[in-house]
């Protein structure tokens, strides 16, 4: 029941967020329509692929809830990941439509109701702060949060750029203000989404863990018990958010296995934050060395 808490917990954020997105930006796409912004109908349009973000990444949540199942020993789990590499994927595409519109605004500049765009902009500044007020707090390895969290992030920055061209509007007359700062909030999202892709590719790939050094770790199981001899064939990856695994192969005197084995645990589990660990005890020479011996010798 624990285990599911704050799992469970995320998926309510990630309604609540995908809910108020949703009307907001409903709400952009009327105002950018009435007033003429594009900084306004960008930002819709960034807010629809979140809202679209959003509902993969609560869905995702949700699945990753369900228990292994005979096709799918590690469950659901990653599911979350790929949410977060297709989000990372969708905010590519969107940059790539508001630069597109917004070289056209800058070459055909049009009217626009500065007062409309103010209004509907602060109102979407309000409602991003909130929605990642909402999502605030995820682990920093939960990339279904993550990506979650920077599409409302790119919504606020859409959002301060969109007053501040309002503004620029209104007071200084400058209506290409507008195509510009749309310019520059996609070139922010664009980082944003280059960083979440790879993050999310690289766990996909089961990479190592980014703040995890495999040789520290392998020097450190050498010396978690005087038993232990050597270790080798270490590989440690992540499957999901938080959850990280290890394989390893460890050499140790004979006699000693069950010592060997708790220390590894321990150690992998207190200082690394390794839960899920295969362990091959080794009390002579490495058996995948003997088995290609014996396969030599057999060919």
């Amino acid at each position: 029941m624990h285990g599911h808490h704050v799992p469970d917990a995320r998926g309510r954020k990630l309604l609540l967020a995908f809910l108020l997105t949703l009307l907001m930006l409903l709400a952009e796409a009327v105002g950018g329509l009435w007033s003429g912004s594009l900084a306004l109908l960008a930002d819709a349009g960034h807010m629809m692929v979140d809202a679209l973000a959003l509902a993969l990444a609560f869905v995702g949540a949700r699945l990753a809830l369900r228990p292994a199942d005979a096709r799918r020993s590690y469950g659901y789990g990653r599911l979350e990941v790929l949410a977060g590499f297709v989000n990372a994927l969708a905010q590519f595409v969107l940059v790539g439509f508001i630069a597109w519109e917004a070289v056209q605004r800058l070459l055909h500049p049009g009217p626009i109701l500065s007062g409309v765009m103010l209004s509907v902009a602060f109102a979407g500044l309000l409602v991003n702060l909130l929605v990642l007020r909402v999502l605030h707090g995820h682990a920093h390895d939960d990339v279904n949060m993550a990506g979650a969290s920077l599409h409302v992030l790119g919504d606020l920055l859409g959002s301060i750029g969109a007053v501040l061209a309002a503004l620029a509007v209104r007071w200084l007359g400058w209506t290409r203000a507008d195509p510009v700062l749309s310019l520059l909030v996609s070139v922010l999202i664009l980082g944003n989404a280059w960083r979440l892709l790879r993050t999310s590719a690289h766990i996909l790939l089961e990479g190592v863990p980014e703040d995890l050094d495999v040789g520290e770790v392998q020097q450190a199981l050498r010396d978690a018990d005087p038993s232990i001899r050597d270790i080798h064939h270490l590989h440690v990856w992540q499957l999901a958010s938080g959850s990280r695994m290890a394989t390893l192969h460890a050499q140790v005197r004979e006699g000693d296995d069950a010592c060997a084995v708790a220390a590894i645990h321990a150690l992998l589990r207190q200082r690394f934050g390794i839960r899920h660990v295969t362990v091959q005890v080794d009390a002579g020479p490495c058996t995948d060395h003997v088995r290609g011996c014996m396969d030599h010798g057999h060919r």
